[in-house]
């Protein structure tokens, strides 16, 4: 009885030893519900060409000297040199890390549609699943990939909780949007990566245990700092390395100062909600439109709006909004949000910026191009300040 004690305890050490080792280390493990698609052999794949050094050459002769080997295998040797130089991965040196506040882009000196595939594999190689892919307008999505959030628990209790499955610890959903712009120029391409978050929280508790009972999933803020280690990553994907990068990440070279005229009052401020001369409510930002176009666009990404078309030219983004608050949906909040059969319809409408001196402002049009003083336009006003103030 002793010795299987013994055993036990062993191996509920180890597993606490291996659990508290990948909290300590920081890591991030995404666990999706399916795996990548099975690898595709090509239907004219043959076998390999095997070692062919000791293989005596067909010349023609009926004898072989070892120069004039030597020299065929010289002749042969640069064709397959390029053969394997046509599977490096490719390398884009021109790209930098611009950033607003909490916002943060990459732009590469390379068009959109040689980047695309790229980006699409860097995504697939990190564990997650695309669910929309719209190449058109420059946006895929990622599927939900759940983690388990490492909360280490001391003493033995810590260790036979997680041994039997009975941890504490909740579990975080997140899934990725990105959004391939061209830059202004035209030349080369700016990449928007935002993120979105659910965590599992416990709703009840066990009455004669005290134990954790069931649970419900919850939105949590997007996370910045998560945004910014994909786009990291991405760079060393792209051919930067990695400690290059890591300093690009971490210097702030695009960062605006905010204006004088936004610093007066108690705090600076980048971005406030104010009248507009027909009464509606309007969104001010104090920076250039080229700037604001970009934020705007991360923001609508962020807080999870559906972009369907986009002029950068006329400051439009076409987006579709379904009002989670909405009266004509009886639903609890929770079940509203992440429910696939909405009762709401999504409606269209246009979110404007429009250069206003050094600054620029944000309206919500309906989906004919007109003002709209609507509940539904005010809270998204709400939500697009809450990302760029």
């Amino acid at each position: 009885m002793l010795k299987r004690f013994a055993v036990l305890a062993s191996v509920l050490l180890l597993g606490a030893c291996t659990t508290i080792n990948e909290w300590l280390e920081g890591r991030v493990e995404y666990k999706s519900a399916t795996t990548l698609p099975p690898l595709e052999i090509p239907p004219d794949l043959t076998s390999p060409a095997r070692d062919n050094r000791y293989v005596v050459p067909e010349t023609g002769k009926s004898t072989a000297t070892l120069s004039g080997y030597e020299a065929e295998r010289r002749e042969a040797k640069p064709a397959a040199s390029a053969t394997a130089s046509s599977t490096v991965l490719p390398e884009f040196e021109r790209m930098r890390i611009e950033r607003a506040g909490t916002q943060r882009w990459l732009v590469v000196e390379q068009p959109a549609d040689k980047l695309w595939p790229i980006v699409k594999d860097f995504w697939q190689e990190n564990g997650f699943l695309i669910k929309l892919e719209q190449p058109e307008i420059g946006v895929m999505e990622t599927e939900w990939a759940e983690s388990r959030a490492k909360i280490p628990e001391g003493g033995v209790r810590g260790i036979l909780s997680r041994s039997l499955g009975q941890s504490n610890a909740t579990s975080e959903r997140d899934k990725y949007r990105i959004r391939l712009d061209r830059t202004p120029d035209g030349k080369g391409t700016e990449i928007y990566v935002s993120h979105r978050g659910m965590v599992e929280v416990y709703t009840t508790r066990e009455a004669i245990s005290s134990m954790p009972g069931q649970t419900a999933w919850q939105p949590r803020d997007p996370d910045p700092e998560l945004e910014a280690a994909y786009l990291r990553r991405l760079m060393v994907r792209l051919g930067t390395q990695d400690e290059k990068a890591r300093a690009l990440a971490a210097a702030n070279p695009g960062a605006a100062p905010v204006p004088a005229a936004a610093a007066e009052g108690e705090a600076a401020k980048r971005a406030q909600i104010t009248k507009a001369v027909n009464g509606a409510e309007q969104l001010e930002v104090y920076e250039p439109f080229d700037r604001v176009w970009r934020r705007v666009g991360l923001a609508l990404d962020r807080v999870g709006f559906t972009v369907e078309d986009r002029d950068r030219q006329k400051g439009v983004y076409f987006v579709r909004y379904a009002d989670p608050e909405s009266d004509k949906d009886s639903r609890g909040l929770l079940t509203r949000w992440f429910s696939s059969d909405s009762k709401v319809k999504a409606e269209q409408y246009r979110v404007q910026i429009t250069q206003a001196g050094t600054a620029s402002q944000v309206n919500v049009l309906n989906k004919d191009g007109a003002a709209d003083s609507s509940k539904t336009a005010q809270r998204i006003l709400a939500l697009l300040h809450e990302q760029l103030k």
